[in-house]
């Protein structure tokens, strides 16, 4: 079933959602600050394995809150500087991170599960192959999106109830850098 394991290699690029998938998730509400945002388990030392192994890893996030006016794009951008700073300091790395800010309402395509974001990507930065890339998410609009992009997508289990088919299913990122390294020729 998972056949495609075998074909990924160092070439590839790993897609991430934030919320759900690197930290953990307020339902029914947004993190606004750095102070909020908690890591889930384990999640770091996946990353290190996981920035070993891929070309690229970025973080592909909706964070509609700052259309909305409960936070700033400061705010914003102060969670992913501490974000990043904790993933160095334990050796893993982030390519880029991407984030549609606006609301869902605004006519732009920017947001999940449009491809903008992923097309974004391999315009800067050329050697991104999107059918050569993994989506990792905890929702619909995450496996959607990565299935617009023509990437293997993996849904992340959380208490999101999603419907969409996933190429392989694990319950965090350690499990797939598990899968992936398992496969390695």
């Amino acid at each position: 079933m998972n056949n495609w394991l075998n074909q990924v290699d160092r070439s590839w690029s790993l897609f991430l959602d934030r919320d759900g998938v690197i930290n953990k998730r307020i339902f029914g509400g947004y993190i606004t600050d750095f102070s909020e945002f908690e890591f889930l388990p384990e999640v770091l030392n996946a990353l290190v394995n996981l920035s070993n192994f891929f070309s690229h890893v970025f973080i592909v996030t909706n964070q509609q809150g700052v259309g909305k006016g409960i936070m700033t794009m400061g705010q914003l951008n102060n969670i992913h500087e501490y974000m990043l700073e904790e993933i160095r300091e334990s050796g893993g790395r982030i390519t880029e991170i991407y984030t549609a800010t606006e609301l869902s309402s605004s006519g732009l395509n920017h947001r999940k599960p449009n491809a903008y974001m992923g097309l974004k990507a391999t315009e800067e930065y050329p050697n991104v192959d999107l059918n050569r890339s993994i989506m990792v998410g905890d929702t619909d609009s995450d496996l959607l999106f990565g299935k617009n992009c023509g990437m293997k997508v993996v849904l992340q289990l959380s208490e999101e109830k999603c419907f969409i088919e996933a190429d392989l299913v694990v319950n965090n990122l350690t499990e797939l850098s598990d899968a992936i390294h398992k496969h390695l020729k």
